[in-house]
């Protein structure tokens, strides 16, 4: 490359100075004479030149004419050098990559994240059973409640007066009863005894009467009427004195068994009638079935409610549990009291599987598993929450694993990794240097820094995993260790 050089610079310095074969000096002694020619002295005046001063002047000017020359020729080889510098080609520049050995899987796992609610275990709609005035509201939305505490009140003034009237029907039964249960006393059998007497000698005397006005009557002395009216009188005492009769026998053989039975039922009636006002009564004042918080109270005081109405809704808060929707499949692969990991406002906390419904829902065509929120973290958890449950799954699927850092975007919805090949030809992964080549790919699976692809890969291909925007096909690159 110098000979070249050197040959291209002694060119250009022959056509600058054609006559190179002729000596400086003798170009500077032409000079001088042209010039010592030039000026000509007046005439009339010799002037001679001495000898010494005319060398010395052909001197000097050589010396210039020397050093012009060695400064245009040092010129043009400094042009010469670099015009060869930029003409002669670049040495190319090998590139370092980075790659992996990737190898065949026949499946991967996946995580699918399934959402459900947060649900209480006892939800409750409470209202009063019977119709009534809403007298009295304890509690308001948001208040915890026990179990057992009044939450509203009806008005019970009508239930008061009914429940005296019924007492004292009540009182009048027990007393009849207890008097039939003790028996007649001796002063009602005397008065008894003396009435059936009175009315024997009663009867007695109109029977005698009878019989004197029926000689009367066969004498025309009274009328048929007054006989028969007198005769008709006759029979209702004797009726009147076989009633008192029966009476003091009554009286004598004491209450019949029946009869005290038949009045006990009544008491017990009366008893029954007793109770049931009292429960309702109870009734009239709502009360927690379980411990919980008002979420919601849907009545004021002074309100006519019928029976059934809801007054509040009343949510279990400490017993919760997670409603999760989950395919057929995924839910028969829970097993019973199997603890997962759930998802709550970002929060992972733990919770066990309860039970599965025995249906699949018609609507959403999953089956719902429920799970018990047994973490003491789930205290800051409220009734409606939205909550996350992660099952990993097994999804077949052929492919390589890739790092995400080795594709770039394809054409028709592709991708495009590199690949590098040896350049002897023996194939020998000992080579040093190593060439480029494209292959398209399909994503199949995406996690945070890998991705699962398909597509003409081979098992054993070593895959460019970074850089992959200044590599082209046909490159050549060399490995990083």
């Amino acid at each position: 490359m110098s000979d070249s050089n050197g040959t291209a610079t002694r060119s250009r310095v022959s056509q600058i100075f054609p006559t190179s074969s002729e000596s400086v000096l003798e170009r500077a002694d032409r000079n001088g004479r042209t010039s010592g020619r030039q000026r000509e002295q007046p005439a009339g005046r010799t002037v001679v030149l001495p000898g010494l001063m005319r060398s010395r002047a052909k001197r000097v000017g050589a010396v210039i004419a020397a050093a012009a020359v060695v400064v245009a020729v040092v010129l043009l080889v400094a042009r010469a050098n670099s015009e060869a510098e930029t003409d002669a080609p670049a040495a190319p520049r090998v590139l370092a990559v980075q790659t992996i050995s990737i190898e065949p899987v026949n499946a991967y796992q996946e995580v699918h994240e399934y959402t459900g609610k947060i649900v209480a275990r006892r939800t409750s709609q409470l209202g009063f059973e019977s119709a009534g005035k809403l007298d009295k509201i304890h509690v308001d939305e948001g208040d915890s409640v026990t179990t057992g505490m009044a939450l509203a009140e009806l008005d019970t003034e009508h239930l008061e007066n009914r429940r005296r009237q019924t007492i004292a029907r009540r009182a009048q039964a027990a007393a009849k009863l207890d008097e039939m249960v003790s028996g007649p006393r001796n002063e009602d059998i005397q008065a008894a005894q003396a009435r059936v007497k009175s009315l024997q000698a009663e009867v007695t005397l109109l029977s005698r009467q009878h019989g004197r006005r029926k000689a009367l009557i066969a004498r025309n002395v009274i009328t048929h009427d007054e006989y028969e009216q007198f005769a008709y009188g006759l029979k209702a005492r004797a009726a009147t004195l076989a009633e008192a009769g029966h009476d003091l026998d009554e009286l004598r053989n004491g209450t019949r068994k029946e009869q005290i039975e038949a009045q006990r039922a009544v008491v017990a009636e009366l008893d029954a009638a007793l109770a049931d006002i009292d429960i309702d009564l109870r009734k009239s004042t709502l009360k927690a079935p379980f411990a919980g918080t008002i979420a919601r109270r849907l009545a004021d005081e002074g309100t006519v409610v019928e029976a059934g109405r809801p007054i509040f809704r009343l949510v279990e808060a400490h017993v919760l549990e997670a409603w999760i929707g989950l395919p057929v499949d995924a839910a028969r692969r829970l097993a019973e009291a199997s603890v997962h990991r759930v998802k709550i406002d970002g929060q992972y906390l733990h919770a066990t599987v309860a039970r599965r419904f025995p249906e699949v829902d018609r609507a959403t065509r999953t089956r719902m598993v429920v799970l018990r929120l047994d973490d003491p973290r789930f205290q800051d958890v409220v009734h409606g929450q939205i909550v996350r449950l992660p099952l990993e799954e097994t999804v077949e699927a052929n492919g390589y694993w890739l790092p995400s850092t080795a594709l770039t975007k394809g054409a028709r919805g592709l991708w495009t990794s590199f690949v590098v090949i040896p350049t002897d030809s023996s194939g020998s992964t000992q080579s040093e240097l190593f060439r480029i080549e494209r292959r398209d790919v399909e994503v199949l699976h995406t996690e945070s820094s890998r991705v699962l692809v398909r597509g003409t890969l081979s098992a054993g291909d070593r895959v460019v995993t970074s850089g992959t925007h200044r590599v082209v096909p046909g490159q050549l690159v060399h490995l990083t260790k």
